[in-house]
């Protein structure tokens, strides 16, 4: 857990001594700011994008266009979180066809100290692309977009993998009873 007097207590949610460069799939979940429904609608189980849904969707994508060991299995933007699987392929540690300098060891992230082609400083450039856009297209420089933080689950296998993906393929037809949806919350409120 990191601690300061000024600051809340965060707890990680990281495997210890976990090096989240190396191969592998990680699912991962990022909810809006407040939990503000900005990337559209889900109408009888079809989630319906706003400009800024289509934003998102568009920088996952380039998250792997940019990337040479990155590749991207399922995803689903709703209306206020949005879900993906991401795959890192080689050793991690590589500059892709973007901006990424290139990391010399390949080591685990350290709070401050980011790794090149690690899962941490692929969602915080994917974060910050969305962000910088969409405050672009709203006139709201530096608006927070996303929470601060972000869930993440290390896939362990096939059968793993495939719980994912039903549980991402399903969350558009669940999003009526799904706990991240406002309306279902006004109405747990009120009874």
């Amino acid at each position: 857990m990191t601690c300061s007097s000024d600051k809340h207590c965060r707890r990680s949610v990281r495997l210890k001594d976990y090096d989240y460069s190396q191969a592998g799939a990680y699912f991962i979940t990022i909810c809006t700011h407040d939990r503000e429904c900005v990337f559209g609608n889900v109408v009888e189980g079809d989630v319906i994008l706003s400009e800024y849904g289509r934003v998102v969707e568009a920088e996952w994508v380039k998250t792997a266009n940019i990337r040479n060991n990155v590749e991207l299995d399922i995803f689903v933007a709703m209306p206020n979180h949005f879900h993906g699987v991401l795959i890192i392929v080689g050793g991690g540690n590589c500059t892709g066809r973007g901006t990424a300098r290139r990391a010399s060891t390949a080591m685990s992230e350290r709070f401050g100290k980011p790794t090149s082609g690690s899962l941490p400083t692929i969602v915080r450039s994917f974060k910050s692309a969305v962000t910088r856009r969409i405050n672009e297209l709203r006139g709201t420089p530096r608006a927070p977009v996303w929470q601060r933080s972000y869930y993440e689950h290390v896939v362990r296998g096939e059968d793993d993998l495939d719980e994912i993906r039903k549980y991402i393929m399903s969350n558009p037809l669940k999003w009526e009873l799904d706990e991240e949806n406002p309306q279902k919350l006004r109405q747990e409120r009120a009874t």
